[in-house]
Formats: C-alpha cells, sequence, structure tokens
C-alpha cells in the first residue's frame, strides 16, 4: 500500500470514536483525552506503521491495523497461542521492514505448545493489503509460562533485535550458548550479522532477565526497560556485548558480591532502576514539539507490579547526549489500570496508550487511548474539522442511548458489552439509519462499550449509564 503523504495527513484531524473529552495538563500543554479501540483483548504491542496505521498485537493471538483517524480496524493475523494467550506467553512483539515500499513486511513473534513445553516464533509475514501472508519462521526458541522477552526493534543498520526473557531459569542468562535472557540481533533475513558480539551466534547481550521495552533514542542510542525479581527494575541503554549482570546482580554493583562479580565481568550498570518492582514495559522516545515537556524523553509503559498501585506512564527525562536521566514525570496513574505500552503518532505528536486491565497478567476487555494537543493539531491546517466516526449520547445516559454511526454502514452488526466482558445487547446494522436508540433503563449504572461490526472493520465507543 502506497505510504500517505505528510501533507495529507497534516490536513487530517484524527477524530477517534470517542465521547470523553477529559483534559490533562502537562506544564503549558493541555492534552485532550480520546477513546481509540475499547473492546480489545490484552493488547502487547502498539506502533505506528509506516503506512500512518496504528498496529496492535493482541496477547491472546490476534494483529489488528487501526485507522488512527477513525478508530475503525480489521484483525490481520490470527494464530493460535498457548492456553489462548492466558499468562505471559502468547502473540508478543511485532516490527516492521524498514523499506516499507519495497518490501511490505511484518515481524511477529508467539508462542504454541503449552505453557511449560512450549516454542516462541520469531516470523515475518508479507503484508498483501488485507492480510499477513506467507509466513516465514526465522528463529524458534523456547518458550515459558513466564518471562518471554519479545520485544522487537529495527536499527539503522537495518539489523533486528529481539529481548528473549530467561523463561524463568535465571541461570541461563550467563550462558552465553543459551538464547535465554539476552538481547539477540538478526539480519532482516534472520541471519546471524557477522559483527555481532560472538561469532556465530545471535547473541548480542547476555544477563537479561526479562525485557520488555526497546526504543531507538536520539544519537543512535538504543534503550531498554527490564524486569527486575522482586527489586530493581531497570531501564538500560543497549550495548554490544554487553553483561548486564542478571542473575549475579540487581541493578546496581551496590553489594559487596555484586561488586566483584560486576568488576570480573564488566557489568553495565542501569540508567534507573525502581525497588520494589513497578513492572517496567513498553517503551518509546519522544522528541515531538506538541508536547515540548516531554520532549527529549523515554516515554515508559508501568503494569504496576503483581500488587498494582505503580500503574502509569512514566516520562523518563534524558540528559543532552542521552546517556543518563535527569527526573521523572508521572502520568495517568488514576485509571488504576496496567500500562502496557505507549507509540507516537509522528504528524500530531499524539500518545497512544495501551491498557491491560487492573490484574496480573492482564484481563479485558480493554482500550486503547489517544492523548493529543488539540491546539498543536488544529495549527496544522485551516481546514481542520472536528468530528467522530461513532457518537453515544447523552453520556452519561439514563433511560436511554443514541448511538450516531458518521460512516456508511451497509451490513454488519451491533454488540453492547458491559466493562466487566459481559454482552448486554446485539442486533443488525440497518444501513438506510444512520443511528440507533438503545433503551438502558433496566441497565445497572456503570461503563459500557458498543462495537459496531461492518463491511470495512469494526468501531466502538465508550459511555457511561448513571441512574
Amino acid at each position: 500500500m502506497k505510504r500517505t503523504s505528510s501533507l495529507l495527513f497534516a490536513l487530517l484531524v484524527f477524530t477517534i470514536s470517542s465521547i470523553s473529552q477529559t483534559t490533562w495538563e502537562v506544564g503549558n500543554t493541555t492534552l485532550t483525552e480520546y477513546d481509540l479501540v475499547t473492546g480489545v483483548q490484552i493488547p502487547w504491542e502498539i506502533l505506528w506503521g509506516p503506512d500512518d496505521h496504528i498496529w496492535m498485537t493482541s496477547r491472546k493471538g490476534e494483529v489488528m491495523r487501526i485507522e488512527p483517524e477513525t478508530g475503525n480496524y480489521n484483525v490481520v493475523l490470527e494464530r493460535n497461542v498457548i492456553s489462548n494467550g492466558s499468562g505471559e506467553p502468547g502473540m508478543l512483539g511485532m516490527a516492521m521492514h524498514p523499506d516499507w515500499e519495497n518490501s511490505p513486511k511484518v515481524y511477529v513473534v508467539y508462542c504454541t505448545g503449552s505453557a511449560f513445553n512450549g516454542d516462541e516464533h520469531l516470523s515475518v509475514f508479507d503484508w498483501d493489503g488485507t492480510s499477513l501472508v506467507n509466513e516465514e519462521i526465522l528463529l524458534t526458541i523456547q518458550a515459558g509460562g513466564i518471562h518471554n522477552g519479545s520485544r522487537l526493534l529495527v536499527l539503522p543498520d537495518n539489523t533486528l533485535l529481539m529481548t528473549a526473557g530467561d523463561i524463568g531459569s535465571s541461570s541461563l542468562a550467563q550462558l552465553e550458548g543459551s538464547l535465554q535472557g539476552k538481547t539477540l540481533r538478526l539480519n532482516l533475513d534472520g541471519s546471524v550479522p557477522d559483527d555481532n558480539p560472538i561469532a556465530d551466534s545471535y547473541v548480542y547481550t547476555i544477563g537479561n532477565r526479562n525485557s520488555q521495552g526497546l526504543a531507538l533514542g536520539a544519537n543512535g542510542i538504543v534503550y531498554s526497560s527490564e524486569h527486575g525479581q522482586n527489586s530493581n527494575d531497570e531501564l538500560n541503554i543497549v550495548t554490544a556485548g554487553g553483561n548486564y549482570g542478571w542473575p549475579n546482580v540487581e541493578g546496581f554493583c551496590n553489594t559487596i558480591g555484586e561488586q566483584a562479580f560486576c568488576e570480573e565481568n564488566d557489568v553495565i550498570e542501569p540508567l534507573e532502576a525502581w525497588t520494589p518492582c513497578i513492572a517496567v514495559n513498553g517503551i518509546e522516545y519522544y522528541n515531538h514539539e506538541a508536547i515540548p515537556e516531554w520532549q527529549n524523553s523515554i516515554l515508559m509503559a508501568v503494569l504496576g507490579g503483581l500488587g498494582g498501585q505503580y500503574e502509569r506512564l512514566s516520562v523518563m527525562h534524558l540528559s543532552d547526549d542521552g546517556l543518563s536521566v535527569t527526573g521523572e514525570d508521572q502520568f495517568f496513574s488514576s485509571f488504576n489500570q496496567r500500562v502496557r505500552d505507549v507509540a507516537v503518532n509522528p504528524y500530531t505528536g499524539s500518545v497512544y496508550v495501551a491498557f491491560n486491565g487492573t490484574s496480573y497478567p492482564g484481563n479485558g476487555p480493554n482500550i486503547i487511548k489517544e492523548f493529543r494537543n488539540e491546539s498543536f493539531a488544529s495549527s496544522l491546517s485551516d481546514d481542520l474539522q472536528i468530528g467522530a466516526t461513532i457518537n453515544a449520547f447523552p453520556n452519561p445516559a439514563n433511560d436511554n442511548i443514541r448511538i450516531d454511526w458518521d460512516m456508511p454502514m451497509t451490513q454488519g452488526e451491533f454488540e453492547v458489552y458491559s466493562y466487566n466482558g459481559q454482552l448486554i445487547k446485539r442486533g443488525t446494522l440497518n444501513g438506510a439509519n444512520s443511528s440507533l436508540v438503545l433503551d438502558t433503563s433496566d441497565w445497572s449504572a456503570g461503563s459500557y462499550f458498543v462495537r459496531a461490526v461492518h463491511a470495512t472493520g469494526t468501531v466502538t465507543a465508550t459511555f457511561q449509564v448513571a441512574h
């Protein structure tokens, strides 16, 4: 598919299927909150694709392609994964081929088999404009019930990084002959790069417990986030041939035993560490003018640990050279939702955040939200118009709710769910009408979402019922 030009995107306002217009203050910048997609099941990876769509993996076995201006989405790949996606394995990391115009390929990691005797596949698929097809498995390693890593990142030299967790066997992380507890580096065809630190080996770094965040910053610096055991979650700089200490070192080299190991093995200490563990996850480098307060920062998703309470988006401010952290700001903790991943719109500077429910290891239905600086977005063009693909009002509703469709829906069906996943109402869309009125007088007070499946995809909207 031909990439949409920057000029065209500058003329679009990204109007999402949303009712809520909550705003957030970030210094002198106001961000407006929108619901992009509601009702997805445990989104794990979200990224801005070279086709100007948002791509998402669901840990339960799907890849979705989402229109950022409407929230309309299509499932473009389905796979049977371990335990149907429950636990930590499932459909995980994803990356796009850097030469999309000539090689529209998508790299995906997913787990098959059983929770404690499974395989983790790194595969590449062709994008045919509708689906991901022609799978080629580039690498298969052992999967575990926990600690599968699996973030992917394409580097400027057209090689691919993949994080591989220790699958719960910590001793593997220091074994150069094992691919577990490592960062791996591959050529895009799956072969071993000639300049990898260990000849004829995918191993790029060792001593990693479970890295689940990768981002490319300024000056070619690669950052990673890594889960600690009970203490010392880490934000690291990824360095070829580096040893990050696990399981002999947790966090900084600050005990007598750790200091001896660090000196002997030239261990790389983290930029930042958190004790107790906050469960750090997906990261993205932010340097867009839309949110000046977040420029030259790492946006880091925080799941909140097994017991919760730390859930948030952390903004890790970097020094000018990118080699140290100068401070941390925290946002969106009031949702009380595990934050799994973050993506950035390169045109508007909007930030998309994927939530994973309230409990470990994640529970749906979930939501992806957009946080947009409307002032900056509206400055891109005088012709911008604000609208929505799907609206529900009044919001909150009392005795009835009206659903308006702002697109032709000549066929399909709708479903209304409560936020605990219970199906409340379903019916058929009538292409002759652009709205639907539902009686909510006997519904319990709370949060709901409507999903409309039509000829060219699916759109969603959220609303409240109050009695």
